[in-house]
């Protein structure tokens, strides 16, 4: 007698796509590439400094909700956006203006700002090593 012939089981497999990652995770990842960046935690908050300055608060470092950059050229286009309000401490008459990450601003936007904060903030060589970067 033979044996009786079995069929390998199907089943269904888990997709394997990446999740998403939050827009601060991407927003951190793209502030430390910049020249002499580095991560820091004053105040309970996640910040990113070039040479000793902060130039993005990403918020509180367990659950951030807003990102708060220097905008000296886009200010006032910024400030009139669902959310975005002038940063407290007085920073707003600086220029640096706090956005909600939950709006509906997309991510490419926050990455011009956070650029825009990383040139009003660096030194002039820092901001050199950034475009010779971007020249290779």
């Amino acid at each position: 007698m033979k044996p009786a012939k079995t069929r390998p089981v199907k089943t269904k497999r888990a997709k394997t796509t990446e999740p998403k990652p939050k827009p601060a995770t991407r927003l951190l990842e793209l502030a430390l590439d910049y020249p002499g960046a580095a991560e820091e935690f004053p105040w309970g908050e996640r910040v990113v400094k070039v040479d000793g300055k902060i130039f993005v608060f990403l918020g509180d470092s367990k659950d951030p909700k807003n990102v708060t950059v220097k905008l000296p050229q886009s200010h006032a286009g910024a400030l009139g956006l669902p959310g975005a309000v002038p940063t407290g401490y007085g920073l707003g008459k600086s220029g640096w203006v706090t956005i909600p990450l939950d709006s509906a601003i997309p991510l490419d936007v926050f990455a011009d700002w956070l650029d825009e904060s990383y040139r009003a903030v660096a030194k002039k060589r820092r901001v050199a090593e950034l475009e010779a970067r971007a020249q290779d």
